[in-house]
This record gives C-alpha cells, sequence and structure tokens, in this order.
C-alpha cells in the first residue's frame, strides 16, 4: 500500500511545494487549506486529495482527516505547516491579535496533532514534522509574538518526541530560515506601530533588514526536500536546519554566548 501524507497550509509555499515532491514521488497526498474551491493545480495530480481544514476549526480537521484514510485507507505522516508571522511593537497589537497568533501557531496545530495520534497510535507507526523555524531558536526584533509560538513549537515538539516512542511516531523538527514565498504579503502582519513613534527606528531597521535578506531567500522546493528526508530518513534526528542562511545562523547561536549573539543580531 502507498504511503499517505496530510499537509495542512498546502495552498501554497512551503505547503504546497511539499505536496507536489510528495506527490511526485509517489506518496499518496491529503493537502489541506482553508479555502479547497481556489485551488487549481493540485487537484490535477491523481494521487492527491484537496480538502479543506482550517486550524481554528477542529470539525473541519477530523473530516480532512476522516476523508484522506478514507480515500487512502491510513495516514503515515503529518506535516504541521499552516501558520502566519505577526510583527511589530507588542503594543500595537490588542488582545485579538495576540490570540489569532497564537490561536493559528500552537493551539492549531496541537488540535491538528491530537486529531491525528489516535490513528497513528493505532497503526504503531507514523511521523509528525513541525514547521518551526529558525525563530523557534533565535529572535528578531518586534517579534515577540510571532517568536513566542514558534519557540512554543519547540518545546512542544521536544517533549512529544520522548512520549511518541511508545507508540512507534518519530517526531521531526524542521527550521526554515527566510523562504522566498508569498509569507510576506499573505502571511505576515506586520504593524508599523506609526502612531508609536518611539519604536519607529526599530520598525525601519527591521523591515530593511528583511528586505536586505530576501533576495537570498531559499526557495520552497528547498525546504520540501528537507521535508522529506526527515519524512523518509528513518532516523531519530529530531531538528533539520532548513536553508543556508538557517544553517549559519543556528551555528552561530550555539556558538556564541548570550550578549555577543544579541549584538550580532543588533548590527
Amino acid at each position: 500500500m502507498q504511503q499517505a501524507i496530510l499537509i495542512t497550509g498546502a495552498s501554497s509555499g512551503i505547503g504546497k511545494a511539499t505536496a507536489q515532491l510528495f506527490a511526485d514521488r509517489g506518496w499518496n497526498v491529503i493537502a489541506t487549506m482553508r479555502s479547497p474551491e481556489k485551488e487549481q493545480e493540485l487537484t490535477e495530480h491523481p494521487q492527491v486529495l484537496v480538502t479543506r481544514l482550517d486550524v481554528l476549526d477542529p470539525s473541519s480537521i477530523h473530516e480532512a482527516i476522516a476523508a484522506g484514510v478514507e480515500r487512502f485507507g491510513r495516514i503515515d505522516a503529518l506535516v504541521n505547516n499552516a501558520g502566519y508571522g505577526a510583527y511589530g511593537p507588542l503594543e500595537a497589537f490588542d488582545r485579538e491579535g495576540i490570540l489569532r497568533q497564537f490561536n493559528t501557531n500552537v493551539i492549531g496545530l496541537l488540535d491538528v496533532t491530537r486529531a491525528i495520534l489516535p490513528h497513528f497510535r493505532e497503526q504503531r507507526s507514523g511521523v509528525l514534522v513541525n514547521i518551526s523555524s529558525i525563530g523557534g531558536r533565535i529572535t528578531f526584533p518586534l517579534g515577540a509574538l510571532y517568536h513566542g509560538t514558534k519557540f512554543a513549537v519547540e518545546g512542544i515538539s521536544e517533549a512529544l518526541s520522548h512520549e511518541l516512542k511508545a507508540i512507534g511516531v518519530q517526531m521531526k523538527i524542521i527550521e526554515p530560515g527566510f523562504v522566498a514565498t508569498d509569507f510576506g504579503g499573505r502571511s505576515f502582519d506586520l504593524r508599523r506601530g506609526d502612531e508609536l513613534a518611539a519604536y519607529q527606528p526599530v520598525v525601519t531597521a527591521m523591515m530593511e533588514g528583511f528586505q536586505r535578506s530576501a533576495p537570498n531567500a531559499s526557495q520552497p522546493g528547498l525546504i520540501a526536500e528537507v521535508i522529506h528526508r526527515a519524512v523518509t530518513d528513518g532516523s531519530d534526528q529530531l531538528r533539520y536546519p532548513a536553508g543556508a542562511d538557517a544553517e549559519h545562523l543556528l551555528a552561530m547561536r550555539a556558538k556564541l554566548d548570550d550578549r555577543a549573539f544579541m549584538e550580532m543580531m543588533q548590527g
């Protein structure tokens, strides 16, 4: 029986590239997204089931898993990819904005994971992949909310790696650096805080830093390759840096103490 993988946030970027790569390599793919009716390319692939899953809607999570099992008989891997980034001065966010960031990146990830684990436990196998970020190991200015969620994903995943061994499930964390996707236009919520003039210098510097990094960003397909390796290598490796910038920055974080690293990041 062909193996099957469920991917959240598969409408674009890393999620879509991962769905295409796994399907091209013989996997059955449950490509989930909030608006599947808008998807055109993945629906043409005979080994891809495109279906709705909104991580903020628990019923859609269970329905997507059930649809995948009904179509393919089993699910062998889950990629928790759905998420977005909220950047800006903390004062610029209301409570609703704070809850939206954590509900999407953390609570939604936990809900999808809880929903799939009984299936993995029953078949005594599975690979759980959480898409974190270098932002789950290091921080950039104005990222209190986004980094808070990705640091949470790192801790959740590391803790899960211990208990999941009891049911034959492997835990994997993917840590991309900057990626050439529409993250900035669609999923990146940058609050400039113009009304908070005291923060404007750091906002300006942060935006300039992102612009300088953009030309060197990794392509989504590169990250998809790392995800494929994590799912298929059969190893007990937990963390997978993805992209040259990710490897460099994480190596520097391991090498330097807090003061030296913070000074480097602040230029």
